[in-house]
């Protein structure tokens, strides 16, 4: 992907395109957050990883006299190969951001009241330890929990499986990609993994399902589809919202919210009914296609067009652009995929359509991925715990669901609601009430903690509500854990320090071990420092330590991806093959093959829209929208309506207003009114991560509206757990009509 390809796909405007080589040497209307110029040189270059996102690219860290001066893309780097997303060129941003943690924080006031102390890292550390002990003591250990996002919350992992807690969430899990990977294991046998494994630069037909990609930056894949349009291939964009994916594509069907398992059914109709798939393939691999084939026969383009509002003739034109670029045709499964409750079934019938097309395994639809093996460090063995995760109300309840739910543990912290109640919590890079739906319950559940400590390092609302906040070290400032995933091409990765902690934050690695020896548990930590443990790992593998300091990753041979190629076709389901039809979930009492209900899908209250959102190409979500540099190209978010609606309503570009949901709830901040045709009339748009409400960020506070305090209903999916959000509806609230607040 050249510089022309980055532009045209994810800039939002004319400054993005300053993020592009690095860091912009000026910035303008910052008034009161104005930071100093750094320069664009540096006297060393430093390689590590990227954490202003999940998808850990490798960067250069360019430092002058001891200060960082701009990161740009490691080009050894098969995640980055030399290009950066504006995120992660904006990273200075969070390292020298003026609202930072320096100290460790001990609560003076009530919760919530945003009322701390500055302590000493001991006294910190010991009124954890001894918290923890007491919980402990009167409850066991099964009653702490961790929260945790981040790659440094496998140190945290580490000390409470030592502990001995089996309540250990990541809400990555339940609130975003969590019935996608049930739904293609279900399916495959394998899960889709992280990054995924779609070989789109090769696609000759791609569809995007309400996958926002040029808004959402995950890097490889940016440039993957660049590749892939440049390329001349086939792009079909499903999506109420007329996005910067669907702007790039030959056919943009903007579908009716909630429908899309219809359109899924209707495609599968007619790419059967037709004879058009990959028939070989199905015949060798998959198990269930002749109770498939009856099933879908109602399911006809007509039938769907009532329910989606995709023209018959436009689900029948696509689906057979599809099948005439199969087995080269990606049906693409997504990322946050928890949307209406039925997310499992959903994205199973994208891997279903994927596995019609024959397209696993094979070149231009999903590779096999590799991945270098790297031993573990040696350490004790956990002891197993002494009770059953806290997450769900019976052991029957979501029972394909193979990860702790975040939001059961946060129900079971609420006395009642379940017959184990968690005393203490401790938060790692995660912001809770901006990430879990109904922040309600979330501050009543932390309202009846007897202890909450935060590890962070920005103070966001879950530091405000804390007992105790341990300020981290930013990705800049710390090694972590070495990073080997399964990719096309097998590599590991390491993070190492650029330059020294800012503050008297600490890495996560030292935190840990700090605890884990208060807790008596220094067994679990035989380490000196995290440069240790990765440097035993990395032996253990045979790998060169300087070589990977010096280039910041190692890369393995090359192993063939394609079935084509000699990859031996293995599906870790119960009959061993791609299963069309699931007895698994025919056992559990659900739908063995997904279908549609009508009576599932609800309509909005008269004068509400349903609430949908997603990101901008220049923030990850909360995670980024205090960071000055980034915030110069997008700063608030803003309400998308279309042009009937606000006609209706009177509402002007650029008005700010108030949204309020169907249960009452309105919005704490306005936003101002974007006026297009990109969104359907039936549904409103923000990007996720504003209206913050925490008082020391200084910067966010108070800019746009925040979607989850909006979120006051889901639907679980009942399969897994996973909890669908675009089930709240919402209307308008002039700012002009609030008290206190001025109209623009």
């Amino acid at each position: 992907m050249n510089r022309r390809d980055f532009i045209r796909i994810g800039a939002t405007s004319a400054a993005g395109v300053a993020f592009l080589g690095g860091l912009p040497t000026k910035w303008y209307g910052l008034d009161a957050d104005v930071l100093a110029d750094p320069g664009t040189g540096g006297d060393r270059v430093v390689p590590t990883f990227c954490e202003l996102c999940f998808w850990k690219c490798g960067v250069l860290a360019h430092v002058r006299d001891g200060r960082v001066t701009k990161i740009t893309g490691n080009p050894k780097h098969p995640l980055s190969r030399g290009r950066i997303c504006p995120r992660g060129a904006g990273g200075t941003g969070l390292l020298y951001d003026p609202d930072r943690l320096q100290k460790p924080l001990v609560r003076v006031g009530q919760r919530g009241q945003q009322t701390f102390e500055e302590v000493s890292w001991e006294t910190a550390l010991d009124e954890v330890a001894e918290r923890f002990e007491r919980i402990r003591q009167r409850h066991g250990a099964s009653a702490l929990a961790l929260f945790y996002h981040g790659y440094g919350g496998n140190w945290m992992k580490h000390l409470f499986k030592a502990y001995g807690s089996p309540n250990i969430a990541a809400p990555s899990y339940a609130q975003c990609r969590g019935p996608r990977d049930v739904g293609f294991e279900l399916t495959f046998g394998h899960p889709v993994g992280s990054p995924e494994n779609t070989d789109m630069a090769h696609s000759r037909c791609l569809v995007l399902l309400g996958y926002h990609l040029g808004e959402n930056m995950h890097n490889t894949q940016v440039q993957d589809f660049a590749a892939a349009i440049r390329s001349g291939a086939d792009l079909i964009v499903v999506d109420p919202r007329f996005s910067v994916a669907a702007s790039k594509a030959r056919t943009w069907l903007p579908i009716k919210p909630g429908t899309d398992l219809a359109l899924l059914l209707a495609w599968m109709n007619v790419i059967i009914s037709e004879g058009r798939h990959d028939r070989d393939y199905v015949e060798r691999y998959t198990y269930g296609f002749e109770q498939l084939r009856e099933h879908v026969q109602s399911f006809t383009p007509e039938w769907a067009y009532a329910r989606t509002g995709i023209e018959p003739h436009v689900i029948r034109d696509t689906a057979r652009r599809m099948a005439a670029a199969r087995p080269a045709t990606l049906v693409h499964p997504g990322r946050h995929v928890t949307w209406y409750g039925n997310d499992t079934q959903r994205t199973r019938a994208i891997a279903m359509l994927n596995a019609l097309l024959g397209s696993w395994g094979r070149r231009g639809g999903f590779y096999m991925p590799a991945s270098m093996e790297i031993p573990k460090y040696t350490s004790p063995g956990y002891l197993p715990p002494e009770r059953k995760a806290a997450d769900r109300p019976q052991a029957s309840d979501y029972p394909l669901g193979d990860n702790v739910l975040a939001q059961g543990l946060c129900d079971a912290s609420i006395t009642g609601l379940r017959d184990y109640d968690l005393k203490g919590w401790m938060v790692y890079g995660s912001n809770l009430p901006t990430t879990l739906p109904d922040p309600r319950k979330t501050y009543k559940a932390i309202q009846e903690l007897d202890f909450l400590v935060s590890v962070d390092v920005l103070p966001s609302e879950i530091c405000g509500w804390s007992d105790v906040v341990l300020p981290e070290a930013t990705y800049l400032e710390r090694c972590d854990e070495l990073h080997a995933p399964g990719f096309r091409e097998p590599f590991v990765a390491v993070r190492q320090e650029v330059v020294p902690p800012l503050y008297d934050s600490k890495p996560g690695w030292w935190i840990a071990r700090e605890l884990g020896t208060r807790l008596g548990l220094t067994a679990f930590f035989p380490w000196k420092d995290s440069m240790e443990y990765a440097k035993d790992r990395l032996h253990a593998a045979g790998h060169a330590c300087d070589v990977l300091q010096r280039d910041g990753v190692i890369q393995g041979e090359q192993q063939p991806i394609y079935f084509e190629e000699g990859v031996a076709p293995e599906f870790w389901t119960d009959s061993g093959r791609i299963e069309l039809y699931s007895n698994e979930l025919a056992q559990h009492g659900f739908d063995p093959m997904p279908t549609w209900h009508d009576d599932e899908l609800e309509e909005p209250p008269a004068g509400y829209y349903r609430l949908l959102f997603g990101r901008a190409p220049t923030h990850t979500f909360g995670r980024t929208t205090n960071n000055r540099l980034l915030s110069e190209v997008y700063k608030e978010n803003e309400v998308w309506v279309n042009p009937s609606v606000a006609r209706r309503w009177g509402l002007a570009n650029g008005e700010r207003v108030h949204l309020q949901n169907q249960d009452g709830v309105r919005s704490e901040f306005s936003a101002p009114v974007r006026v297009t045709s990109r969104i359907r009339p039936d549904a409103v748009f923000l990007v996720h991560g504003y209206g913050r409400n925490a008082m020391k960020l200084r910067f966010a506070y108070g800019r746009g509206i925040d979607t989850t305090g909006l979120i006051t209903r889901y639907k679980v999916d009942p399969i897994m757990g996973g909890t669908g959000m675009n089930v709240n509806f919402v209307t308008f609230v002039k700012a002009a009509l609030v008290s206190g607040e001025a109209a623009s």
